[in-house]
């Protein structure tokens, strides 16, 4: 390489670096007359999006100890714990039944990933997104969240948007809207012999079927036991 060439070489370094610097000087001036973006947190809470995932909230009278939620878990920091108890009948002659009660809710948040899969999975909305953040725990075993400091949570969760105009009632509220079922009042039963001519409105016939009583002469009409509802009249009774 001649002089010449190694005298240019810097020159050039020179003029590349230079514009630059101005450049950068250029933003640096633009940006000092805008507000600034800069949020003062704590002192100044930040806007953060309804649906933004902060803590996970638990409505446990929802929860039937189904275990989805658990076995959904990729890092397996829900805990659930629960027995079964026996529910009796709710009326007479009714059958008993059983249901899980839920001991234990925990989920251990220093584990968890925020994936969300937990509250999709959920068949009965018991568990919701609440958009707090401000939880943080000097211990890390602090972050272990049982039933009851999940269920205060629930205070934080927004309310669900609103529904479109003209868009069909969700099912769950048209069910918890349906008016109860009435309950019909019991009728004692009893056990009358009838004519099977009236039962089937068929002609008698001189044929008397195999084992059936005559109740005339000829045999022409026969009887069965029929199980009624309603008041039996009593012997001596006049039939009308």
């Amino acid at each position: 390489m001649s002089s010449d060439e190694g005298a240019r070489a810097p020159r050039r370094r020179v003029n590349g670096i230079l514009p630059g610097l101005v450049k950068g000087l250029a933003t640096t001036a633009r940006t000092l007359t805008r507000p600034s973006h800069t949020a003062e947190y704590p002192d100044a809470p930040p806007s953060l999006p309804p649906r933004s995932r902060g803590v996970i909230a638990l409505t446990d009278e929802n929860c039937t100890s189904c275990m989805l939620c658990a076995r959904e878990c990729p890092d397996w920091c829900i805990y659930i714990d629960s027995h079964k108890e026996t529910v009796p009948a709710p009326a007479t002659g009714g059958r008993e039944r059983q249901r899980n009660v839920l001991d234990r809710f925990a989920i251990d948040f220093s584990l968890c990933m925020y994936c969300g899969i937990c509250i999709e999975v959920c068949p009965f909305d018991a568990l919701h997104w609440s958009p707090e953040f401000e939880y943080a725990e000097v211990d890390i075993h602090e972050m272990l969240h049982e039933k009851d400091r999940l269920g205060q949570w629930m205070a934080t969760v927004p309310a669900p948007p609103a529904l479109d105009p003209g868009s069909a009632e969700p099912a769950e509220v048209a069910a918890a809207n349906k008016p109860a079922r009435a309950v019909r009042p019991a009728t004692p039963t009893g056990t009358v012999r009838m004519p099977v001519a009236e039962l089937t409105g068929a002609e008698p016939t001189g044929a008397e079927p195999t084992g059936a009583e005559p109740t005339g002469a000829g045999g022409a009409t026969t009887v069965e036991d029929i199980t009624v509802a309603g008041d039996v009249p009593a012997a001596g009774d006049e039939q009308p």
